[in-house]
């Protein structure tokens, strides 16, 4: 390894590690899961319900799918300084590609995920080149993108089309036990990339570019490179959570994504999860417990049967209060 690589390593991993301390923002926001699950069976149960039995954890795991998927890939960009806007128009044209392409066909189920994944893949290489060739900012490069794909599916499609295998919806409904076989996949898929990020050096890369920029370009990182790689595995991604929901709807839907509001809850998972925005600091870990955070509110407010309203306002709430606390914190560690 080179001079300049093992500086490179070196940074990484220094970036990687969290300041020394007992309270850690993974164990903070588990710490708060464990006491939503609490308080969230204390008030469903004065209701008459129960929010952990069988059916209370399928909702819960079932929800927090489609959205850890796309909230792992958010947090590849956002460690790295950047952030995609694009995903919720995404996961629709994907979701629509698979099912066009298998056509109720079992024998077209390989060609047909591989060609949302193709096309995922490329919309996430064009986010990248626009932002490190054109040198555009993120937001408003991947916000570009997504009303160009939200364009791209008003003028073509009116609601749901192509038709999905039943063989290929069993990976939208088997589960094991309580726990839906695709949450299993989702969960192997973050323990991938939390190796991705935390052991290879594109990983080290990504942490040293969301740190600072110029400093790992000047140390050898490429730059470019790394932030397109970050920008294609968000969009492949969010091209799997489009093919799985189209195994969940038997069909693509165009809007599945976007009225659902994946863009912005994913990067409110990633932010609860305790990756700072600006980048350079998080991982996948904190991210699956905001995801399962905000899944649990989801559940707990339907079997409360409250309006939406609320339901906004408290995720706002939630969220504010994990960024000033990390903040905090962080402030706090600098002064010590």
């Amino acid at each position: 390894m080179s001079a300049v690589s093992e500086r490179v390593r070196r940074r990484g991993e220094a970036l990687v590690r969290t300041r020394t301390s007992v309270i850690t923002p993974v164990l903070v926001v588990y710490l708060a899961l464990a006491v939503l699950l609490v308080a969230g069976s204390v008030l469903v149960g004065v209701q008459g319900g129960v929010l952990l039995d069988h059916g209370g954890i399928l909702n819960i795991l079932t929800r927090g799918t489609v959205l850890g998927l796309v909230a792992i890939g958010q947090t590849l960009v956002i460690v790295t300084g950047s952030l995609d806007l694009s995903v919720a128009y995404l996961i629709g044209l994907c979701s629509l590609v698979a099912s066009e392409t298998m056509a109720g066909s079992p024998g077209m189920i390989v060609p047909g995920v591989l060609a949302a994944l193709g096309v995922a893949a490329v919309v996430g290489l064009v986010n990248g080149l626009v932002i490190t060739v054109l040198k555009a900012n993120a937001f408003i490069a991947t916000l570009g993108v997504a009303l160009v794909l939200r364009g791209y599916l008003e003028h073509n499609y009116t609601g749901p089309a192509g038709s999905v295998p039943r063989a290929f919806q069993h990976i939208g409904y088997d589960r094991i036990g309580p726990v839906p076989v695709a949450a299993l996949l989702m969960l192997l898929l973050a323990a991938a990339a939390w190796w991705y990020l935390r052991r290879t050096r594109t990983g080290y890369h990504m942490y040293a570019v969301g740190g600072d920029v110029e400093v790992a370009r000047l140390s050898g990182v490429r730059t470019g490179r790394t932030i397109v790689t970050a920008h294609v595995l968000c969009a492949v991604m969010a091209g799997l959570a489009g093919v799985f929901l189209a195994g969940r709807l038997g069909s693509g839907a165009p809007y599945v994504g976007a009225d659902a509001g994946y863009d912005l809850e994913s990067i409110a998972a990633v932010v609860l999860g305790g990756t700072a925005l600006a980048g350079g600091r998080g991982g996948v870990a904190g991210t699956i417990g905001g995801v399962l955070i905000l899944s649990t509110l989801d559940t707990i407010f339907d079997d409360l049967g409250l309006e939406s309203f609320f339901k906004d306002v408290v995720r706002g709430v939630v969220l504010i209060a994990a960024v000033a606390l990390y903040a905090r914190s962080r402030t706090a560690g600098r002064s010590a």
